[in-house]
């Protein structure tokens, strides 16, 4: 049956639903205090970028015709309205979880946040010398005036809107507190046991005298503001010598790109917050009241001067099982496939492998693609160790990595520098691939050596996302991946792979085939079933398909961490769906698709989300998993998840976020159930 009128939940409102699970967490008292403090910053960091791209994205729709809403499928004047009246109730949470929960059970472990008005005399002296020594010249106040246009402010930028006041008289001021360049928080002289910390916005409140002494105004009072600007960038669509030129002057501009979000201190006497409006230019639906600290996503780094209990036990990375440190990964891969799991299992095996690949005199080529690195890449620094060393190093990085393009553009330029051959992809497509290939020579004889992964080859991210990477030595993959790259170096995609899944032009092709399969075989009367794990769901073609594969009767099991505009257990439609949402102490970041071909499962990963740019407008790479060991390891750590009754949340109809209940059996917590699992293994 042709579905006329898709069922879904606008893509916004799913992943505002999304950050509400994070916030869950920030909630949970099962989780350390510490770690829910991180998990407000996390949410706070989510809801920046939010309105950065898909608010700033709807505004520029807002101002649609009739016609052209009946075409888009949804009017972006309301759903801003409904992400606003959303946004304030998720804020309310916020300031709730804060004040009300995190802030009294903070004191309670002898833990205190101290503002400005709650120094004594000893620490208050204290706080003067850090402002007087450390703090002062780095603050650049800007006086206001009436005649003169109101300073430009940095995007997400924490300010000071300060107001003199001398009876009758008012002056206001600008300030930029520097954020970027000191510590938000200072850790305050211990007294009788009890640990103090403050922020450095406290610190200039207390000094603001220092400060602004030459008015002699007897009042002076500072309230924090944070504007958050549209991030979307133009960039020239021809490909040139310049693109890097072109892409770094756009990156300029998106620091002045059109405000979307003022939050503000909900103290502010409103007679300040209206000269704001006005000088900004801002309507209502731009405003967002807020508590006195913004930009708290600087709270992930909040010092932990209690007890460890406070924070996460530390899990140690695993070893991978055979995969024996001290040999050469080469030889150990010639003889079967391995899968590092990210972060159970070391992401130094990857090094290691691009290390050796290095100084191995048989090694002549490496091709890599990269997309997000680290701000100190072990991954670059082997890639340049490479190529001083003869190897022919072909990287190709992603400059249109959104809010990574400053990083990128600096890692290109300086593996130019150093003789690697850097290829930009092509300027309509983000290559959002993550896959390297190694040619050895052995007895005269190209070997292919090959790692395919869900993440990035980034070393800080790998310690806090789950992903998975495949190395294999299978020649097939090996050579498809070579064409691959071929294509790349020539600016086109090739088609017709027989291993790999590459979108843009197969991933959604083959994916529909592997699920007419299913259906075919359910139809027969033979075992059928599909389970997906992706981050996000947000393709319509997609979801249609797998309503339709519903209603056939086809069981379809998804875990989908982020948006998901699917939705399930609609009578007729999607009641032979389920889907749960995990969020945890580590990001889940995998894309599997296991399909189960009458018991001989098909089972791929791969860097591509069900979303329409990942099928469409990206590159990516997704892999069969050969090997029947890593396929076993795979459904699980798969089956693991599905049982989790701690972490995960229903995704229904109501999209109320509601928990996996565990009722009286047994507690199943996946990401601590996956470690013990691969420890385990290690045993055997």
């Amino acid at each position: 049956m042709l579905i006329q009128k898709l069922p879904l939940i606008n893509r916004e409102i799913s992943w505002l639903q999304f950050n509400e699970r994070v916030l869950q967490e920030a909630a949970d008292k099962r989780v350390p205090l510490i770690e829910r403090l991180r998990f407000l910053a996390i949410f706070s960091s989510n809801l920046d970028e939010f309105y950065r791209v898909r608010v700033a994205t709807l505004s520029r729709l807002s101002g649609i015709n009739s016609k052209a809403k009946i075409q888009l499928g949804y009017n972006p004047k309301k759903i801003l309205n409904e992400i606003k009246e959303l946004v304030v109730r998720l804020e309310k949470k916020f300031d709730d979880l804060y004040e009300k929960e995190i802030i009294p059970e903070l004191a309670e472990e002898r833990i205190f946040i101290i503002n400005e008005h709650q120094l004594n005399v000893q620490r208050g002296m204290f706080v003067r010398k850090y402002f007087r020594e450390k703090l002062l010249s780095n603050l650049v106040p800007i006086m206001l005036d009436e005649n003169k246009p109101f300073p430009e402010m940095r995007d997400r930028a924490i300010y000071f809107f300060v107001r003199l006041s001398k009876k009758n008289k008012f002056r206001y001021s600008l300030m930029e507190i520097p954020t970027d360049s000191l510590e938000r928080f200072i850790v305050l002289p211990e007294t009788n046991e009890l640990k103090f910390v403050t922020l450095l916005d406290d610190i200039i409140r207390y000094c603001l005298d220092d400060i602004y002494f030459t008015f002699d105004f007897p009042q002076i009072e500072a309230y924090s503001i944070q504007l958050t600007r549209d991030a979307e960038i133009e960039i020239d669509r021809s490909v040139s010598e310049k693109f890097i030129e072109t892409l770094s002057r756009s990156l300029l501009k998106r620091r002045k790109g059109k405000p979307m979000r003022l939050l503000y201190d909900n103290a502010m006497p409103p007679e300040m917050l209206h000269y704001l409006v006005n000088k900004l230019q801002l309507d209502s639906d731009n405003l967002i009241p807020g508590n006195r600290y913004h930009s708290f996503k600087d709270f992930i780094t909040f010092p932990n001067v209690g007890r460890r209990e406070l924070e996460y036990p530390k899990m140690e990375p695993l070893e991978v099982r055979q995969l024996v440190p001290g040999r050469s990964i080469f030889a150990q891969m010639a003889k079967r496939d391995y899968l590092i799991n990210l972060p159970y299992q070391s992401f130094d095996y990857i090094i290691h492998l691009l290390r050796e690949a290095a100084i191995d005199p048989k090694v002549k080529d490496i091709h890599i693609t990269l997309y997000r690195l680290a701000q100190n890449s072990r991954v670059i620094n082997a890639l340049i160790n490479a190529s001083k060393n003869g190897k022919h190093v072909h990287c190709l990085i992603e400059l249109k990595a959104r809010f990574d393009e400053q990083n990128n553009i600096y890692w290109s330029r300086r593996l130019e520098e150093e003789g690697i051959l850097v290829n930009y992809g092509v300027i309509d497509y983000k290559v959002h691939s993550k896959i390297c290939l190694i040619s050895r020579m052995e007895k005269r004889k190209t070997v292919y050596y090959s790692m395919l992964a869900t993440g990035n080859f980034n070393e800080k991210t790998a310690k806090i996302y789950c992903d998975h990477s495949l190395l294999t030595t299978n020649q097939s993959i090996g050579r498809e991946l070579k064409r691959l790259f071929r294509g790349l170096e020539k600016k086109v995609f090739y088609g017709n792979y027989k291993h790999l899944v590459v979108s843009p032009l197969e991933t959604r092709k083959k994916v529909y085939e592997l699920i007419d399969r299913e259906t075919q075989n359910f139809k027969e009367g033979k075992p059928a079933g599909i389970t997906l794990k992706m981050n996000s769901l947000a393709d319509e073609e997609m979801i249609r398909k797998l309503y339709a594969t519903s209603q056939e009767g086809v069981p379809i099991q998804l875990i989908v961490r982020g948006m998901c505009c699917l939705i399930p257990g609609i009578p007729g439609i999607s009641d032979n769906i389920k889907v749960i949402s995990i969020v945890d102490r580590y990001l889940e970041h995998a894309r599997i698709w296991i399909f189960h071909n009458c018991g001989d499962e098909k089972i791929f990963m791969s860097s591509a989300d069900f979303m329409t740019r990942n099928l469409d407008k990206r590159l990516e790479v997704g892999f069969p998993i050969y090997d029947a060991e890593i396929k076993q390891e795979i459904k699980d750590m798969i089956a693991l998840q599905l049982k989790d009754n701690t972490k995960a949340r229903i995704i229904n109809r109501q999209h109320n976020n509601r928990y996996v209940k565990a009722g009286r059996g047994r507690k199943y917590r996946a990401q601590t159930d996956i470690y013990n699992y691969l420890k385990e293994k290690n045993k055997s």
